[in-house]
Order: structure tokens, then sequence, then C-alpha cells
């Protein structure tokens, strides 16, 4: 069973009031001695843990750095990341039916995905322990922002891609980023067991989000949405509904509000109910939370059009299950159609996301029909990657261009028919 506690007292291994623990059995270990993801004990999950926790007096300044008092630093890899935006949607709003709808746009960090918030911090603690190769499975958000990452901090990058797989877009930004890219004949889990296998041999330093350190800067994106949503309401959201592929975020947006009951700046009934929305195609966690189970059971088919989310064997799912539990959120999968449909809701209001984003829409969709969801909630949907990144289904789910004539009257007759 996961242990998120975070009241411990500071351990003799903890360096600058930093140190990591394990969340099944509780062993302690140092940070920055050597490359570490998993427990040496028993193999469970890392997590980040600090001497103090900050309130929201204690932030300054703008985006992911913002909250280096929350961070294992108090700077890093910079492009710069985060203060993304909240946006207003009320047509989608009416249409959903709720008090409040705002939609978080990830897709406007540096290289068009949340995924940069995890690599300002990862590639820094990189840094840290002096290695000289990064190295990530994707299925191509991760590596673009590793890529961009990497290459600012002049280390070597590695990409692990399973073939054929990934969008055109997110295989360009790594390349012209300068990461050496390997096409695995798998799916996306083949390829982090490949990587993690590398990074074990000292091979590699893996930045995917089975590293602690990755969750440490896209938590900041929990830490965004309360202000922004404070400032302008008043108060705190009901519930923050986002994609799940490999779960970090879910754990990650929890770990943010943990810290912050921690601190004393945010009450345990205000936080906000955590839900996850799925492709029906690649649906581990949905399964878990339908039927009670402790951890997901790995999917070894999945098969779905939002490429982001196309991962079957979630790594974080025992920092997340309990998240979504404790905090009285659920699980949704959603069809393909519903994903675009919902992707095309968004664009008109003039957000424009990548498939896998717009999922996190169709489930509040989905949720709000059923009934899970009250007309009376304040909602944030969190959309996790930029129109640009997959232009073929954006062009799939768009018009088709209309042919016309070489003249102005053929043109204004076109029009009016």
């Amino acid at each position: 069973m996961s242990d998120l506690s975070l009241a411990a007292a500071t351990p003799d291994c903890a360096d600058g009031g930093v140190w990591l623990t394990c969340i099944e059995c509780g062993e302690q270990l140092a940070p920055f001695d050597e490359p570490t993801y998993r427990c040496p004990d028993c193999g469970g999950l890392l997590e980040a843990r600090y001497e103090q926790y900050p309130t929201f007096e204690e932030f300054s300044g703008r985006g992911v750095w913002r909250y280096d008092a929350a961070l294992p630093f108090d700077h890093g890899v910079s492009l710069p990341e985060g203060d993304t935006p909240l946006h207003e949607v009320p047509r989608l709003e009416a249409d959903v039916g709720v008090r409040s709808l705002r939609v978080k746009h990830e897709g406007m960090n540096p290289t068009g995905s949340f995924k940069d918030r995890g690599m300002t911090v990862g590639v820094r603690v990189a840094e840290e322990l002096g290695v000289s190769r990064l190295a990530c499975a994707s299925t191509g958000n991760t590596s673009a922002a590793l890529a961009a990452y990497g290459g600012r901090a002049d280390l070597e990058t590695l990409v692990l891609l399973p073939a054929g797989k990934v969008a055109a877009g997110k295989v360009a930004q790594a390349a012209l980023h300068g990461a050496r890219i390997l096409e695995v004949d798998g799916n996306f889990d083949a390829c982090l067991d490949i990587v993690s296998e590398l990074a074990d041999r000292g091979e590699a330093y893996l930045l995917n989000s089975l590293n602690p350190f990755r969750l440490e800067g896209q938590k900041t994106i929990g830490f965004e949405i309360l202000e922004a949503f404070r400032d302008d309401y008043g108060r705190v959201p009901d519930r923050i509904v986002l994609p799940v592929g490999n779960a970090g975020n879910t754990a990650a947006l929890y770990k943010a509000f943990r810290e912050l009951v921690q601190a004393g700046a945010l009450a345990e009934d205000e936080v906000p109910m955590l839900t996850g929305v799925q492709a029906a195609g690649a649906a581990p966690m949905v399964e878990a939370i339908e039927e009670g189970y402790a951890d997901t059971e790995r999917w070894e088919d999945v098969e779905t059009r939002a490429t982001a989310i196309r991962i079957g064997n979630p790594v974080n799912a025992p920092k997340a299950l309990p998240g979504i539990r404790a905090t009285g959120g659920t699980a949704v999968a959603v069809a393909d159609d519903e994903i675009t449909d919902a992707q095309r809701a968004l664009a008109e209001e003039g957000v424009g996301v990548e498939p896998a984003s717009a999922a996190s829409v169709a489930g509040l969709r989905k949720l709000r029909e059923e009934g899970v969801v009250d007309e009376s909630e304040d909602v944030v949907c969190l959309t996790t990657g930029h129109l640009l990144k997959d232009p073929d289904a954006a062009a799939a789910a768009g018009a088709e261009p209309e042919p016309v004539a070489n003249d102005t009257e053929a043109i204004l007759d076109h029009l009016s028919d």
C-alpha cells in the first residue's frame, strides 16, 4: 500500500533539506549522490520530500521557477516554461453545463507541451549528478522536451520511440533539437522497459516520469491553477479533469495539493477532485478505478488516435490512484470520436490542442451527461499539448478546403451558395 504522507523528520541523508522516500517501504535516500529511480530495497516508486513546505506567500516571479521554494533548486535549465494560460471557454462552459469551466493550456510551453516543466527541473538534477547522456522513451512530447532542454544544457540526448506510432511533428522537434532517435519495433511500454534497463546499467540518465524529479516540475501546474483560479473567482476549483497516459500529471498535481495542505496553505476539504480521462483503447487506469485495484494491470495491446496517451502500463499509477480516490475523483474512458469532437469544440473557442489534450473535455462531457459531475461545480480541464504537435490529426478533424475559380464574382457566388 502506497504511503504518501509528507510528515517526517529530516533524515541524515538529506541534502539541502531534500531527500527521496520510497512510497512503498519508507526507505529514505540521498537525492543527488547517484541516479536513483526506484527503491533499491523493494523496487517501489520514489518521491522527493522536503524539510519545509512553502505557502503561497513564499512564491514570487513567473513560470516554473516562481515556485523554487517548493523545488530542489532555486534555478534550472530554463527556456523559460510555465505561466501558461487558464482560458475562458464560455460557449463550451454553457454547453457542458457547469458553474464555471476553464482550460489550462499546457501546449503554450516552449516545446508545446507540459513536459517542459518536468525537464527544467530534471535536467538541472542531471547537471548536479554530473551525467553526460540523457534518455527517454516517448510517445513524442517527452522526446521533444528532452531534446530541447538537453541541447540547452549541452548534454547528449537519446530517444526511443515506438516505430510508426509517433506524430511527425514531435519526431521533427526531437530531430531538430539534436537528439539521437531510435525507432523500436514495439509500443511505448516496450521502449520504457529498454530505456529503464539502459539507465540501470548506467548508460544514461532516465528522464521519463519514473524519475521523481520530473514530477517536481510538473506539480507547478497545480500551483498555477489554484493561484489563477482563486485570483479570478476568489475560490479554488472543485474538480480538475486531465488526460492520463503514464499518470505523471495526476501524481504531480496530487503532490502539489498534499504539500499545500502540509504547509497549511490549503484546507483538506478544498483539494480539487482529480479526475482522469483515458482513451477507450488504452484505459488501464480506468479499469483499476472501476475494479478497485491497488495498481493497474498492464494492457499489452493499446490503440487510439490520441497518440500521447497510447500507454498500457502507467508507471505512476501507485501515486496517481490514491490521489484520485483520496480527493473523491474518478476516471473515465472515452472513444476516439468523442475526443475528436472535443478537439473541434476547443478549436471553436480558439484553443488549439492535440487529440490527447482534448480527452479531458471529452471526459468532462461524458461525466456530466452521466450525472457524475454536478452543474454547480467549478471545473478546470487540463490540455497537455499544442495543436501543431499532430498536424495530421488536426487536418483530419478540420474542414476540407473548398476549390473555387480564380475570379472574385465566382467566389462571391460560391459563398452565397
